[in-house]
Parts: C-alpha cells; structure tokens; sequence
C-alpha cells in the first residue's frame, strides 16, 4: 500500500507547474518500539508537561512556542504569525538552478523523500521535467518549507519518478580537515595494499538489500517471543554475550594478519 502523502504542492519549472505529492522515502515503522512501564504495577507511564516554576501540569491547548530572549523572559510566537510569513516554498519547489549531477557530495545528503505527480494531468509535465535532467545529467536546487523550516533541497531522476533530498545546512557539515588533520602523511607500504586489494576482490559480490538487515532487531523479536512463551514459567534466561562482540585478539604483524585472512578468504570461497 503507497504511503500517505506527506506533503502537497506544485513543482514548478519556469513557466511549467504541475501538483505534486511527496512521500517519505525511508520508514522504521517496522522496528520493535518500547514504552516506559511502571515496573510495580506493569502500567504504561506517561509523560506531562510541567511549569518549571510552579510545578503545575500545563495542558495541550495551554502549550505555544516561546523564543528566550533574555533568562526566563520569552517571546511568544502564535501559530498564525508563523503562516502569515507566506513563504513561497511552503507550497511551491521553485527549481531555478540545476548542477551537475556528480557535483554534491553525500555528506550534504539529509533526508530522502519520492516525488510523484499528483494526479493524471500532471504527469506529463512531470516526466517531461523528470527526462529532461536525466538527459542533461543534471540535479534540480530549490527550497522548501518543511515542518516550519525552510530547507535546501534536490532533486534527482530516480525510476520513474523524482527523490527529492533535504539538504543540510552549511553550518552543520563539519570541515574534514577539522577532524582529518591529525591523521599523519606516513605513505603505505605498496606490497600490503596488494594484499588488501586482494582481500577485498575476494569479498566483493553484487549490492543486495540483504546486507543492511539489522540482527538486533531480528534478536528482540526472538527474545520477546521467547519472554511471551515462559512468562508463567519464572521468564527467561539470560542471553549469553555474542562471541562476535567480543575484542579482537592485538596483531602484532599485519603482514602475518594478510596472510593470514587471505588464506581464510581462500577457504571459504572453496567451501
């Protein structure tokens, strides 16, 4: 089943618009969630919110937004104030430049959202628009408003229809000369990268959605099944460490250590 929409609006392309419906392109839906229990009783606790000077309980429609401007002095914002600043980006993706599509590094990447046409009509602006960057090899900036927040987004051709990534800010990407600029000169030695470039022929294999699985997951779900099934009988065992946690043995050779995992690489593809 297509997920609900998360936002609508028109992409626009100089003087060609056309409604569009944007999707998260990523979900944890599926992973295990928990919820804060009293552990007496086995009742669900649940969280307030409270005067941090009175100590009473605020309500729902008690809560507004409040920017400090000075210690416990708040400017109050009302939610009406917030859309009389009619940004043109909370309805419209207004692409007006395009880059090469080689150009943006995946450190600027954010979040990921599919782009559709929102209903027949526009599907062929839509595609014409889609088909023109992939022929130009190009990536479309523009900007959004996103849950109140104007964001730097791009847009790529993707399958039949577009992903449009948030794109982070400049202040939040760390310069990697900041964290890289430790790391010495020293040049590795040409015999032991052969070795590695080995290792790593002999690992590769085709992309498959498989690798990315999460075994904590899978783990919790057998651990619950499990606490369900002898809940009447005291509850469950202790789950033993997993050895492939445990710290690697210090190699005192890396020459030694290639070898070594050569060999163990060689015997596992004659298995």
């Amino acid at each position: 089943m297509a997920p609900r929409p998360y936002w609508k609006g028109y992409l626009k392309l100089s003087l060609v618009t056309c409604p569009v419906s944007l999707s998260p392109a990523t979900s944890d839906r599926e992973k295990i969630r928990f919820h804060t229990v009293n552990a007496k009783t086995g009742h669900r606790v649940r969280s307030r919110f409270v005067d941090e000077v009175t100590g009473e309980t605020v309500n729902d429609d008690e809560e507004v937004r409040g920017f400090e401007v000075e210690g416990g002095r708040h400017i109050i914002i009302e939610d009406d104030e917030l859309q009389a600043m009619g940004l043109e980006s909370t309805r419209t993706i207004n692409v007006e430049q395009f880059v090469p599509s080689d150009s943006i590094e995946w450190i600027w990447y954010d979040t990921p959202y599919y782009l559709t046409p929102d209903n027949e009509v526009a599907q062929e602006a839509f595609v014409v628009i889609r088909k023109a960057m992939e022929a130009t090899g190009t990536l479309g900036i523009s900007r959004l408003v996103l849950a109140r927040r104007e964001r730097a987004v791009m847009l790529e051709p993707y399958g039949k229809g577009i992903v449009l990534w948030t794109l982070r800010f400049g202040d939040e990407v760390r310069q990697p000369k900041d964290v890289f600029g430790d790391i010495g000169d020293r040049k590795a030695d040409p015999k032991l990268v052969t070795m590695v470039k080995k290792i790593i022929t002999q690992k590769s294999k085709p992309w498959d959605a498989s690798m990315v699985t999460d075994p904590v997951q899978e783990n919790l779900k057998t651990l619950i099944a499990s606490k369900k099934k002898k809940k009447k009988s005291g509850g469950a065992r202790k789950a033993k460490p997993d050895d492939a946690l445990a710290p690697p043995d210090n190699v005192v050779n890396i020459l030694d250590a290639l070898r070594k995992s050569i060999a163990t690489e060689k015997k596992k593809k004659g298995s």
